[in-house]
């Protein structure tokens, strides 16, 4: 109920609105598909009352309808008629206790917080199901379009083949009216796009049907009255042999109404801005089928249509599909009797438009150009649903699409790497015809190294190492590495074994913190050695070079590293782990030289500085004076005609004051994060007057690490931070970190904002 006080006078017109859109729309579905299902017509309307409302109010999703759909009810339909006659009351219990069945799953799981496991079923299974169920569809209506009886029980090749040779016996009449609501479906949704047009083509059919058989007593097959009256209640058949006998369906029908709705919460949530709880939205699916049951609701889930609708419409909380549920229960009231003028020739036609609507071009062809894996998982469940059973076809399609999750997962990229030759940063690029070290590979992988994916990593790390013997170091940039455990612990240990039998070492850079718990908890950490675990490429190959054969270093001509250039000039290079502390122990103040004086306000004369700077970078602290440090920095940069660019730190905030490393969540993730840090960068630069400014943006939760990285990227002459900041660790002067010319250092300047009396005020 958290949605509650978003409740207000603007947004309650617009729900009100838009539930009385979708009670107009279920109206006819709702009829159209307890048909599909097998079900008296008026359970589909009784499934779009309740049910809808418990939903809205138990799940998380302001915008989702619950209520019957399309391939529920065929779901319905092929498993149960196996056991009772459609239609008859022995049907009618079966459902209902399928549908407290699946409302019971549905409930546990939510409870039990598996709310994460639909990612893991593929969306390409639903589109491939739903394709395959609007075929059948089709088929299963043709016999009501045309005014034949088919036998039940037959598979749709069976039945197309039955309904070939039953040609001569087809009704001309009927034919007629299931064509012209096809007709005046199609004229409506072309001509008033924003009116529903099935109910232009419900109203259309019964008025023809009403002409035909009250003054020609043409004799048009219609589906009878439906009861106006309030869902009535209803007990399921809770039976021992009753409950094994639907047990397969039911956890399929779970499977697939779980994924269907989830997939809708996530889509409109996109454009709604909204999170999406899985857990809760698996309990309000499960309650809403629990209620159903009881008050003859069958087997309800999210609906694809109705929920598109309902957002378009304007709706801005759940209170639009409650209102939904109780404005349908009143419309049912008033024009429940003229249902006995609905033609089934009609509601053919309505569910042909139904099932083309169910085909998804878009999303099949993109399938098809883009995966291999998914258009095979496509077209195993398009045709299983078109050749097996409806329930095995969800299973097929489940468990190949997680055969080819695991295969993927168990094969993590190994990427060899090398140092941009071009480049003057710690840039390390993939490809072919990079030079190497020839002392030392520096590899990359990409996956989690768990029990499934050891062997494949491990075949390709032996692969480089026979085809490469020379290179007996070998670097593993482990950002990639999101989880590991027992067996990739040992699998890595076993490596640095090897490594230092063959005179070589294993170093591993940038760990995650939860990966390096997990090495520790091991042991094989140990094993690795504490010296071969770094937390920088800065501080790691600076080091590693140290340990590296001298007299092939004299001999190489690919200088590639920066260290490689203290070689020519005859000097030892430095081993600095240092270029991380440069920040926490800056540089002393020379003997005689005044201290640092705060910087004047922002509006005074610019910066002044030593030397004049060709680069400027401000390190923006938005929670300590960013407008002020921003001026300051554009004063100085202007003053001199130097390039301004502008830094910052991103992360997730969790609770007061504490924060959450980016490198524990998934790279897309983060690369969502970067892009409107960047965009709000670059909009305060352009403020500035610097509208071609360089943007940095750094994951780092340390800020000293952050600002070094941001500072080695773009080597700035001149530093500018606001004093007492995030980014301010002291009265150093400078930052020195270490270039392909040696250690360089960067001049600090700090800006103290003055305070404003409008700050003591709002203190006070």
């Amino acid at each position: 109920m958290h949605w509650l006080p978003r409740i207000s006078r603007e947004t309650l017109p617009a729900d009100l609105s838009a539930g009385l859109t979708g009670a107009l729309v279920v109206l006819p579905q709702g009829v159209a598909f307890a048909t599909l299902a097998g079900m008296p017509p008026q359970y589909g309307l009784y499934a779009g009352m309740i049910p809808a409302i418990i939903a809205a109010l138990f799940g998380s999703s302001w915008h989702l309808v619950s209520g019957p759909t399309t391939a529920a009810s065929l779901l319905i339909f092929t498993s149960i008629s196996a056991f009772a006659e459609p239609g008859t009351p022995d049907y009618v219990a079966f459902v209902l206790t399928l549908t407290f069945m699946v409302g019971f799953l549905e409930l546990t799981m939510g409870l039990m917080r598996m709310g994460g496991l639909v990612k893991f079923i593929s969306h390409t299974v639903a589109i491939g199901f739903t394709a395959g169920a609007a075929i059948l569809i089709a088929v299963n209506q043709f016999k009501n379009f045309i005014g034949v009886e088919v036998p039940r029980g037959r598979h749709f090749y069976d039945t197309i083949g039955y309904l070939w040779h039953e040609a001569p016996n087809y009704s001309p009449l009927a034919v007629a009216v299931g064509v012209s609501a096809i007709v005046l479906g199609l004229a409506s949704k072309r001509f008033f796009p924003k009116f529903p047009h099935m109910i232009v083509a419900l109203v259309g059919t019964c008025l023809l049907t009403a002409l035909l058989n009250l003054q020609f007593d043409a004799g048009v097959a219609t589906i009878g009255a439906i009861p106006a009256s309030l869902p009535p209640l209803s007990m399921p058949n809770l039976s021992a042999d009753v409950i094994r006998d639907l047990a397969p369906t039911a956890v399929a029908v779970t499977l697939f109404a779980l994924t269907e709705a989830m997939s809708i919460s996530r889509a409109l949530a996109v454009r709604s801005g909204q999170h999406i709880d899985g857990n809760q939205e698996f309990i309000g699916q499960g309650l809403s089928n629990l209620a159903g049951c009881f008050f003859s609701g069958y087997v309800a889930t999210g609906s694809f249509n109705r929920s598109g609708l309902n957002f378009d419409a304007g709706a801005r909380t759940p209170l639009a599909a409650i209102s939904a549920g109780v404005f349908l229960i009143g419309i049912v009231m008033v024009v429940a009797p003229l249902a006995v003028y609905l033609p089934k020739a009609g509601m053919a036609g309505i569910l042909f438009l139904v099932a083309w609507n169910l085909i998804d071009v878009k999303h099949i062809r993109q399938i098809i150009r883009s995966s291999r894996s998914e258009t095979t998982v496509l077209a195993v469940t398009f045709f299983s649903v078109l050749l097996l059973d409806l329930e095995l076809a969800i299973f097929a399609g489940v468990i190949l699409s997680l055969v080819f999750y695991l295969n993927r997962t168990s094969h993590p990229n190994v990427a060899v790497l090398a140092p941009g030759i071009s480049e003057d940063r710690r840039r390390f690029t993939e490809g072919e015809g990079l030079a190497e070290c020839p002392q030392l590979k520096i590899v990359r992988i990409d996956g989690p190294m768990y029990f499934g994916a050891v062997a494949s990593v491990i075949e390709d790390l032996h692969r480089l190492e026979s085809q490469f013997p020379d290179q007996r170091h070998m670097v593993v940039l482990a950002t990639g590495i999101h989880f590991i455990d027992i067996t990739g612990a040992e699998a890595l240990a076993n490596e640095a074994r090897a490594l230092r039998k063959a005179g070589g070492q294993l170093y591993i850079v940038d760990l995650r913190e939860d990966v390096e718990a997990q090495l520790r908890k091991t042991g094989c950490i140990d094993e690795i050695g504490e010296e071969n675990i770094f937390k920088s490429k800065t501080a790691a190959f600076a080091a590693i070079y140290q340990r590296l054969d001298r007299s092939v270093c004299r001999v190489c001509t690919q200088r590639i590293f920066w260290e490689c250039t203290a070689v020519d000039e005859d000097k030892p290079v430095i081993d600095l782990p240092a270029a991380e502390r440069a920040l926490n122990d800056p540089l002393p103040i020379p003997a005689g030289e005044a201290q640092p004086k705060p910087n004047p306000k922002p509006g005074g004369a610019p910066l002044k500085v030593k030397r004049a700077p060709k680069r400027v970078l401000v390190l923006i602290d938005l929670d300590h004076h960013p407008r002020e440090t921003l001026e300051a920095a554009a004063e100085l940069a202007r003053g001199h005609g130097a390039e301004l660019a502008l830094g910052s730190v991103i992360k997730m905030g969790t609770s007061a004051n504490n924060a959450l490393a980016l490198n524990l969540v998934s790279e897309d993730l983060v690369a969502s994060l970067r892009g409107p840090a960047r965009a709000r960068l670059t909009g305060m630069a352009r403020d500035a007057g610097f509208p071609e400014a360089q943007a940095l943006i750094s994951t780092r939760l340390d800020s000293d690490e952050a600002t070094l990285e941001m500072i080695t990227d773009w080597h700035p002459d001149v530093l500018v931070i606001a004093g007492r900041g995030a980014f301010d660790h002291g009265e150093g002067r400078h930052v020195s970190y270490r270039t392909p010319a040696g250690r360089t250092e960067v001049d600090i300047h700090r800006v103290h904002a003055q305070r404003r009396p409008a700050d003591d005020l709002i203190r006070q």
